[in-house]
């Protein structure tokens, strides 16, 4: 057994193993050049994150979705940098917004240079990918626009917060929708689409990508309480301190809410404690230890859980290939991940 991409990702075809590696090693190339700048501070920061690592799960699944067609098409392997890119820019914006301090493991870039370069940097990575954009066709600078649409409203619905009325956690799982998912789905359809895969194939793997980016995201919320710097390459808990509730206290709120939460001390004290300020070190850090311990944790597992199975069933109509295989082990890794 081979391994190749994100999360120690098995692959057994040799064969697809070899066209998927030498695709990523074109994307990183074409990644590089995407952000040189005649002015070396932006290629510094522009680099910044590059190449600290992260996972290409985004241009893996452009990757997987163009064996369906002609892996080799001219615009795969743009695609997949167009893409990785608007990836990489929303998060100099995230970091901004969420004040977040590390990011793969590395001072964020707003820690390093301030929040104004930071944002420009993300500006320019997004002209970068727009640039790229243009030259394969008007039919997907339309899809990747409205993709950009439901990124940005997931953002701004983010920050708004739910409307009066609204359940919170219904909410929350809209705004991941737009925030993650929509970029999971453009991945899967740019990478059937490029590859000049039918119609059919391209609505498939268009799901498959939500249902995905759905699993990722809540394999992040759980990640975010349940592991430490080393292994997230981010700071346990950023959302939690800065008042952001997750899947898994959404969870613990809604069942407060509905009488269904448990009355003992433990959760008295989590319950205070996540209505109260999170910015001290101490109550962070207590606060996280009691939330790893409640169930509302291994709820939100469960939810990873159901959106990676929906994933995996909506490849049914596919035939039975490698990549196929390959994208339904994609969904093992990602529920792996939040294990």
């Amino acid at each position: 057994m081979t391994v190749v991409g994100p999360f120690g990702l098995s692959v057994w075809d040799e064969a697809l193993e070899a066209d998927i590696q030498a695709g990523l090693a074109a994307v990183e190339e074409g990644l590089l050049e995407a952000t040189k700048s005649d002015a070396p501070f932006i290629t510094d920061a522009a680099r910044h994150l590059l190449q600290a690592g992260g996972k290409r799960f985004r241009p893996m699944l452009v990757m997987l979705g163009a064996q369906f067609g002609d892996p080799h098409a001219p615009g795969v392997v743009p695609a997949a940098v167009v893409i990785e890119l608007t990836h990489l820019a929303t998060l100099y914006h995230d970091d901004v917004m969420d004040e977040a301090e590390v990011r793969r493991g590395v001072p964020s870039a707003n820690t390093r240079w301030g929040n104004s370069v930071a944002v420009l940097t993300g500006d320019f990575l997004f002209s970068r990918a727009s640039h790229l954009l243009a030259d394969l066709g008007p039919e997907a600078v339309r899809v990747q626009a409205e993709a950009f649409e439901r990124l940005v409203t997931g953002q701004i619905m983010e920050t708004v917060g739910p409307p009066e009325g609204r359940d919170p956690l219904d909410h929350y799982l809209e705004v991941i929708s737009g925030k993650t998912s929509a970029l999971f789905a453009v991945s899967g359809r740019f990478g059937a689409m490029m590859s000049g895969a039918d119609d059919s194939v391209i609505s498939v793997l268009t799901q498959y990508g939500e249902r995905i980016g759905m699993a990722f995201q809540l394999a992040d919320d759980v990640l975010d309480i349940a592991s430490d710097s080393h292994e997230s390459g981010k700071t346990p808990g950023t959302d939690l301190r800065e008042g952001i509730p997750t899947l898994p206290v959404l969870h613990l709120r809604k069942w407060r809410a509905q009488g269904r939460g448990s009355d003992s001390p433990a959760d008295r004290r989590l319950n205070e404690l996540l209505d109260g300020d999170l910015t001290d070190d101490a109550l962070h850090a207590e606060a996280l230890e009691l939330l790893r311990a409640h169930p509302a944790l291994e709820q939100a597992r469960r939810d990873t859980v159901r959106y990676a199975d929906e994933a995996r069933s909506a490849l049914a109509p596919l035939p039975d290939c490698p990549a196929k295989f390959a994208l339904a082990g994609m969904c093992e890794a990602v529920v792996h991940r939040a294990g």
